[in-house]
């Protein structure tokens, strides 16, 4: 199966130059990715890469641009986070009537931030959708921001104690 995603990361100040950042990443295998470099300090990379499952395709892409670039930090992968206007471009429908599906349905998920600009995690909003008055939400893309959302959550939690995780993990379930 084709996966398509992306990778961002932040560049260490010693590790900028972008026609030695290209040629390292094409060594390390990724030459499935389109570079981009249009902000200081900052790479994207989009992947379009084969593998038997989307887990797979974002796992192998994270080692060869560590590979590549070691002082390279992740900030995100996508698709993961997205407003009702990515997933209703996603899903070939209006916004408006993904808002009204929305409203209509109080088992809608819920939302990881909430207010003017509200963002869901692409995963759960698909996962709701399936089966849905006729949605069926290509497969490769659900595997993805399945993926996607993995390696943000453990991107995430790197950031904080293991003793302070689990005394977390007792209040928030």
């Amino acid at each position: 199966m084709e996966y398509t995603f992306t990778l961002k990361y932040r560049l260490a100040d010693d590790d900028q130059d972008a026609d030695a950042l290209v040629e390292r990443l094409g060594e390390a295998g990724c030459t499935d990715a389109l570079v981009g470099i249009g902000i200081v300090g900052r790479l994207a990379l989009e992947f379009t890469r084969e593998a038997e499952r989307a887990q797979e395709a974002v796992r192998s892409a994270l080692a060869d641009v560590k590979a590549a670039i070691p002082s390279a930090t992740l900030v995100e992968a996508t698709p993961d986070l997205v407003g009702l206007t990515d997933v209703a471009e996603l899903m070939g429908v209006s916004r408006q009537y993904l808002r009204k599906l929305m409203l209509g349905n109080n088992d809608f998920p819920t939302p990881v931030h909430e207010g003017n600009g509200a963002l869901w995690h692409l995963s759960d909003v698909l996962s709701w959708l399936e089966g849905r008055k006729g949605y069926q939400p290509e497969r490769t893309l659900h595997e993805t921001a399945k993926a996607t959302l993995e390696v943000n959550v453990a991107k995430e939690a790197r950031r904080f104690a293991p003793t302070a995780m689990r005394e977390l993990e007792r209040l928030i379930a």
